[in-house]
């Protein structure tokens, strides 16, 4: 939920900035009207997107509503995750508890990933991958829980589908796997698309950024639009800047600072920043278990951006933050 009385109307050329003003809302159209037409459009498209309300998720019997942001609970598949790797080992069970742990403190989905994708993590053939997620997500499937399956691999989401996952999780936004698009089309369930700027096996390859918060926004209008046009309805897309891949601080830093941005493009946003490196940077290199004053800082910078879906580690700490936040708010919104 966002609230505004003006907006940043900003121009590029060759892909960098070339001017900037606020304007208040009530200005907006005598301000539009000093802009050639195709931009005036287009300004106009991005504040009716911006305004116009998210449709609930649909994922199998459960609609997510997004009208206030929602948490979405990490879960771990694999031996060697930055953050929590082998924390269960190949233990189904206790990986079944650990994410009903988490819907219960909260969170509205379970996000199962069964290969890590930390700089420098080595690809895992989809068969082993398979193995780790699928006994997990059947259990948590099976207890009610909504499901969503983080991997790039066709087969992957395949088999986790058919497990009961009801969300596709892609860091490549459907462009690793061949078949990734055919897949979820076909599974009429939500896509979460990531920008990450390689989609090749390692994708924190970059040859950097013209301007990354442009760079960015512009890569998932447009991977937002092919999808629309190979017959994806916009109400199953998801869009994540995708925080940390293939970016340095600097990088990072500029897009949790203009999130709201991301609106325009009209689909919910999710941001997921938890236990990130960019943490460690800012805080005298505090290893992974040691992040979470400022992985819920950040969730809290995406939440009053207007994030609809904060991925993280640390569920029922994010959930207390949200809950005193929205307190606040409506405190203040009802204030005579």
């Amino acid at each position: 939920m966002v609230y505004f009385s003006a907006v940043e109307v900003i121009e590029t050329e060759g892909g960098q900035r070339a001017s900037k003003a606020l304007v208040s809302l009530a200005a907006l159209d005598s301000h539009l009207g000093g802009v050639p037409t195709d931009l005036a459009e287009k300004a106009r498209s991005q504040l009716s997107n911006i305004t116009s309300p998210r449709p609930a998720l649909k994922m199998g019997a459960r609609n997510i509503l997004l009208d206030q942001p929602r948490v979405m609970g990490i879960l771990n598949c694999t031996p060697d995750s930055f953050s929590d790797g082998g924390k269960h080992g190949d233990d189904p069970d206790a990986l079944a508890e650990t994410g009903g742990a988490m819907a219960a403190a909260g969170a509205a989905i379970i996000d199962v990933g069964g290969e890590s994708t930390r700089p420098g993590a080595p690809l895992v053939w989809e068969g082993d991958e398979i193995k780790r997620v699928q006994p997990a997500i059947e259990r948590l499937a099976n207890a009610g829980h909504a499901v969503s399956i983080d991997t790039r691999k066709a087969a992957v989401m395949e088999a986790a589908l058919q497990a009961g996952a009801t969300m596709i999780n892609d860091i490549s936004a459907l462009l690793f796997d061949d078949r990734s698009l055919e897949v979820a089309k076909a599974s009429n369930c939500p896509i979460v698309l990531m920008h990450a700027p390689s989609q090749s096996s390692d994708p924190h390859k970059s040859d950097g950024y013209h301007d990354v918060l442009f760079d960015v926004y512009d890569w998932l209008q447009e991977r937002v639009a092919t999808l629309i046009d190979a017959g994806i309805p916009r109400d199953r897309l998801l869009i994540d800047p995708g925080i940390g891949f293939g970016k340095s601080l600097a990088d990072n830093l500029t897009l949790v600072n203009n999130l709201s941005l991301f609106h325009g493009i009209g689909c919910p946003l999710l941001f997921g920043a938890s236990r990130k490196r960019m943490i460690g940077a800012l805080s005298n290199e505090a290893p992974a278990d040691a992040r979470l004053g400022g992985s819920i800082f950040l969730a809290m910078k995406a939440v009053e951006q207007g994030a609809h879906i904060v991925r993280v580690h640390d569920v029922p700490e994010t959930v207390q933050a949200i809950h005193v936040w929205r307190g606040l708010r409506d405190a203040a919104l009802t204030a005579g």
